[in-house]
């Protein structure tokens, strides 16, 4: 009898630099990596990996002149719900910053968006409100720092611009902003050109500089190029895509690990959807509670094997997930491949589109 579903490897790979032939040595890897390739495996490279080969950066000062152009060289520029992170937004708010005199801050409290707290983060001990507000002088930029959760406290304030810089819900603000100003923009807008999220999902690299979430268009024909390799090589068809944050939230902090503007950038057609899954515990307990043993286990086989092509609104997939197949598998390579120095860009998943039926 089969024991093993689902099993996910984090592989090791170069540090990846700008230029470099992602498909090539992706292929190389797997093919070398020892695992057995089978049809509908998946395989999953970091969105780092893509930004850095892609060469898609941008300096503090290169934002804050497409800052200055988006918002006709205004003197005052309120900043909006921006999240709490040294890594993903102080650098952003420095080219803010040098984009203007003033920048008025509005803080949501007592978290941003993703779960940060605002004051005595519980992992990185800082009081944000206090570091953006010293980041913003160091440009010489005058600031003050309101914190609430309306935008209503900005009304009046003859303020000449505002950026909506949230991520998830920046569609909500920028809509409220707009009440206030004819002079919106929220961070997608800024650096548009270079990618179709702009500054969301943007990393620092160095002190002045960021690395830009990767596009669409660049990382499609790699992911495509793997898959034709692969099936090239071995004659198996298996599934490749980009990932960035894995879209969980940690129960202890509480922060939501999803400060990326999406899961899965570019993904090759056979990840569409959503998964299609029976509940093994509602059949169990209901169906077939009469059962047990072998012919338990050949009753449940056989229900899946029948199973409808969609089980959407059935009571025999309640307490299945519902997210879509890409979002969840971000997640496993998110926690497979760490973000720290395990050096595994590259993760493979085996039998994920398997289930208690295969053989």
């Amino acid at each position: 009898m089969r024991t093993i579903g689902t099993s996910a490897f984090g592989l090791r790979a170069p540090i990846f630099k700008q230029g470099d032939d992602v498909a090539t040595i992706v292929t190389d890897i797997v093919l070398n990596s020892g695992i057995e390739i089978k049809d509908r495996d998946v395989v999953a490279i970091t969105e780092a990996v893509m930004g850095r080969t892609m060469g898609n950066y941008a300096t503090v000062d290169e934002i804050a002149n497409d800052i200055k152009r988006l918002t006709n060289n205004a003197k005052s520029i309120a900043v909006v719900f921006p999240i709490y992170s040294r890594n993903r937004f102080a650098i952003l708010l420095r080219g803010m910053a040098r984009a203007t005199d003033k920048i008025i801050l509005l803080l949501s409290t007592p978290t941003d968006e993703v779960g940060n707290v605002c004051k005595n983060h519980p992992f990185t001990g800082m009081n944000y409100d206090e570091y953006y507000k010293s980041v913003i002088a160091e440009e010489g930029t005058q600031a003050e720092v309101y914190i609430d959760n309306d935008v209503n406290v900005l009304k009046g304030m003859g303020i000449d611009a505002f950026i909506a810089a949230d991520i998830h819900t920046k569609d909500i603000t920028r809509a409220k902003l707009q009440q206030i100003s004819n002079n919106v923009i929220d961070l997608t807008d800024i650096l548009h050109d270079r990618s179709e999220y702009g500054l969301l999902g943007s990393n620092k690299a160095t002190e002045e500089k960021v690395k830009l979430f990767p596009t669409r268009a660049y990382c499609i024909p790699i992911i495509e190029k793997i898959q034709h390799n692969i099936l090239e090589k071995t004659g198996k068809h298996i599934e490749v895509m980009v990932y960035g944050d894995g879209c969980f939230k940690d129960p202890v902090g509480g922060i939501w690990e999803f400060a990326d503007p999406v899961v899965s950038p570019a993904y090759t057609s056979g990840l569409e959807g959503t998964p299609n899954e029976l509940k093994l515990k509602y059949l169990a307990d209901n169906k077939f509670n009469d059962l047990s043993g072998d012919a338990l286990q050949s009753a449940i086989k056989d229900d899946i094997r029948a199973k409808d092509s969609s089980l959407k609104g059935n009571m025999v997939s309640q307490g299945t997930t519902p997210r879509r197949i890409t979002d969840l598998l971000g997640s496993l390579c998110d926690l497979v491949s760490g973000s720290g120095d395990k050096g595994t860009p590259i993760v493979y998943i085996q039998g994920y589109f398997d289930n208690y039926a295969t053989e």
